[in-house]
């Protein structure tokens, strides 16, 4: 199956550099070193050359691969609308996922809300983030960078007496313009599982 994903990567890597009419620092929120595209990717230094791409010097193979080829091939020269932040719902086509997003990305959390608070500021640091606006619902908030144009904002509620916790992941307002759907929900599940890993 790995050398499936290799493929699909590969493929998505040459098209990418294939279309030379593209910035692609301006469009991806990178930096240019030769062939070399870097940015920052679920809270790691990501490479992508015509060879592939790497998570800080480890070749990415993976489905986690075709996330950031993705984004690579269809991120845009926009800047960063945030406000007002989306549900997955309501991003175009996103029914046939929108059960696994819950699954993937908010329902895998719930379990470690307090230890997330409890860790916050490792977590911003390392996903490039900030503490969700005063005017958010919830308990407390962040919003993080998984990738230099796409932003996550997790809203999450502490168990009480009445109620369990629970977890809510918004998407900056333009995301769906800088990505498909489907890569979207990918997004929210990997980078729940960094915040995980951090725990």
């Amino acid at each position: 199956m790995s050398g499936n994903y290799q493929a699909i990567i590969q493929d998505n890597v040459d098209a990418l550099f294939r279309d030379t009419s593209r910035d692609l620092e301006k469009a991806l929120g990178a930096t240019r070193n030769g062939d070399e595209i870097l940015f920052r990717a679920f809270g790691s230094q990501c490479a992508i050359t015509p060879l592939g791409i790497s998570l800080d010097g480890q070749p990415l193979t993976g489905p986690s691969g075709v996330v950031v080829s993705l984004y690579a091939l269809h991120s845009k020269d926009l800047p960063v609308k945030e406000y007002p932040f989306k549900a997955f719902k309501e991003m175009n086509d996103s029914m046939p996922y929108a059960g696994a997003f819950a699954t993937h990305t908010e329902h895998i959390l719930v379990p470690k809300v307090e230890a997330i608070r409890a860790n916050m500021d490792a977590i911003l640091e390392r996903l490039d983030g900030n503490t969700g606006p005063d005017d958010l619902p919830g308990d407390f908030s962040m919003v993080v960078s998984p990738l230099p144009k796409i932003r996550l904002c997790y809203i999450f509620y502490l168990p009480d007496d009445d109620f369990p916790a629970s977890v809510t992941c918004l998407f900056s307002n333009n995301a769906g313009d800088l990505m498909p759907t489907d890569g979207l929900a990918d997004v929210g599940e990997y980078t729940s599982r960094t915040i995980l890993n951090l725990l």
